[in-house]
């Protein structure tokens, strides 16, 4: 659950895809901390006091994440214009930039690990059975969607799902092109099952490093969880992310060879309009509290 956390952070930071229908960056970015509080509750019934923790830990994670993280992105961005621009979009290229979007993800998990430990230290055998049932009751929904669908059914929702995400870099896809993204889900195999076995597999290691939340190499422990998620979920998962990686590069790369001079426009002004948000944002508690004050008056 944790682990989902984390990416769940990530891609907010990251993508800023829109909480609770909001379109623009800034608000999503601004509302990314209750966003996550209201996702945890989701599972744990927090007390007041850990809810107070959790959103005092959130508040200084985003802080430090957009002074010293925003501006990477940024950085990246304008490199990724600049590539378009010139021409440079091979295969060696696109996988550069897919590296630089992994490079992201590693030091916010790293920063939010003392948040967790904190929060999962402080929970009660109640909520630690909350825990528990919510994250069951959530992968046996999973299962009932993914795994009883048809095969057929199920490449179909996948080559949705990702002609829908690269849609949003490229604008709307060409013939050709969609053509490409249902190829290549269908060559995606059993990759669902295997993703939802590795999640069960984390959500068990998980509860049993719960039983030791008392011990004093807990903290430890939820940081191997968290360093290692591709282990703890197991070889099939390692190895399915392996190929998962190389997989989607290739595909970016048939997309863009194929892509008309109105899909990389699409793509640069994309591009421009994200880093023009990530270099304009306050990162001052000033800016957070504005931000709680405005979603407030929208309850």
């Amino acid at each position: 659950m944790f682990q989902s956390l984390f990416n769940r952070l990530v891609i907010v930071l990251i993508f800023l895809l829109s909480l609770a229908g909001c379109s623009s960056t800034k608000l999503a970015y601004r509302y990314a901390d209750w966003g996550i509080v209201w996702w945890v509750e989701d599972y744990i019934p927090m007390t007041d006091e850990q809810e107070a923790q959790l959103e005092k830990d959130i508040v200084e994670l985003r802080q430090w994440h957009c002074s010293s993280e925003l501006p990477r992105y940024s950085s990246w961005l304008s490199e990724l214009k600049q590539d378009v621009r010139s021409g440079e979009l091979q295969r060696d290229t696109v996988a550069h930039h897919q590296e630089q979007l992994f490079s992201f993800f590693l030091p916010i998990a790293d920063r939010a690990k003392p948040a967790a430990s904190r929060l999962l230290a402080s929970l009660t055998d109640d909520q630690v059975e909350a825990l528990a049932n919510n994250m069951d009751e959530s992968q046996q929904k999973l299962e009932e969607e993914f795994l009883k669908e048809d095969p057929k059914q199920t490449r179909q929702a996948r080559a949705e799902r990702t002609q829908e995400r690269v849609e949003r870099w490229l604008g709307d896809l060409n013939e050709q092109q969609v053509t490409i993204v249902e190829k290549w889900s269908e060559n995606r195999g059993r990759q669902t099952e295997i993703w939802l076995e590795g999640r069960r597999n984390w959500q068990k290691a998980l509860l049993e490093t719960l039983d030791q939340r008392e011990e004093a190499a807990f903290k430890d422990q939820v940081a191997y969880l968290i360093d290692n998620n591709a282990e703890v979920r197991g070889p099939r998962y390692q190895q399915m992310m392996n190929e998962s990686r190389v997989a989607m590069a290739e595909l970016m790369t048939s997309l863009l060879e194929r892509a008309d001079p109105e899909q990389l426009d699409f793509l640069l002004d994309r591009a421009s309009t994200l880093r023009g948000d990530f270099n304009t944002l306050a990162c001052n508690d000033e800016s957070i509290e504005e931000g709680r004050t405005e979603q407030v008056g929208q309850l």
